[in-house]
C-alpha cells in the first residue's frame, strides 16, 4: 500500500494558486485512475483502490498547508504504513517553474506542509515529488508568490506540467523510485 498526498490549501480562494499544485497533481492522478476523491476521511478528501497494479490511497488534506501533518498522520497510522510507503507531492520554489524533482528523504526545505508532516511523523524519510513553481522576482515576497495565481505564460504550460507530474507518479508506483528519478528529475514541461 502506498499513500500519495497532494499538499495545498482548502477553499476556492486558493484553488488555482502555486501553493496548490500538489492538489492539482493528485487530482489528475485520481482522474486518470478513476479513483474519485470524494470520501471525507483523515481530515481530507480520500480515495483508495488499485493504481499501477498495486493498492494505493490518495489524500488531499483539508487542513491548511501548515497543519498537513495531522491529516497525513491519521491516514498513515490507519493504513499501517512505514515512511517508505508515503509519497508527498508539493510545490517547490527552489525548482524552476515547470520542472520536476523526485527526492527520497531529507529536510523540509522551507516548505511548511512538509515541515509539519516531518514533525508529526517524527521522520522525513519519505518520497517527495517536488513541482517547480520558481522563486519570486528579486526582493519579492515568497508568501505572496506561493499564494498567487499562475501567470498567463505559466497557465499555458500548466496542463502539460500537471499531466507530466501524474505520469511521474505512475512511474514511481509502477517501476520504482530509481527509474522515476532517472526519467523525471530535472525534466521540464515548458
Amino acid at each position: 500500500m502506498k499513500l500519495i498526498v497532494g499538499l495545498g490549501n482548502p477553499g476556492e480562494k486558493y484553488s488555482q494558486t502555486r501553493h496548490n499544485v500538489g492538489f492539482m497533481v493528485v487530482e489528475e492522478l485520481a482522474r486518470r485512475a478513476d479513483l474519485p476523491l470524494r470520501k471525507k476521511s483523515h481530515l481530507g478528501f480520500f480515495a483508495q483502490g488499485r493504481l499501477c497494479s498495486q493498492q494505493a490511497a490518495l489524500l488531499l488534506p483539508q487542513t491548511f498547508m501548515n497543519l498537513s501533518g495531522a491529516s497525513v498522520a491519521s491516514a498513515f497510522k490507519s493504513l499501517g504504513l512505514s515512511p517508505g510507503d508515503l509519497i508527498v507531492v508539493h510545490d517547490d520554489i527552489d525548482t524552476v517553474f515547470g520542472t520536476l524533482r523526485i527526492k527520497q528523504g531529507g529536510g523540509h526545505g522551507g516548505q511548511n506542509g512538509v515541515r509539519h508532516i516531518c514533525e508529526v511523523l517524527g521522520t522525513g524519510d519519505f518520497l517527495r515529488l517536488k513541482v517547480g513553481i520558481g522563486r519570486p522576482m528579486e526582493g519579492g515576497d515568497v508568501s505572496r508568490h506561493v499564494l498567487s495565481s499562475f501567470s498567463s505564460v505559466e497557465r499555458s504550460h500548466l496542463e502539460k506540467l500537471i499531466g507530466g507530474a501524474a505520469v511521474a507518479l505512475e512511474t514511481l508506483l509502477g517501476q520504482g523510485p530509481t527509474l522515476a528519478m532517472n526519467m523525471f528529475n530535472g525534466k521540464s514541461f515548458c
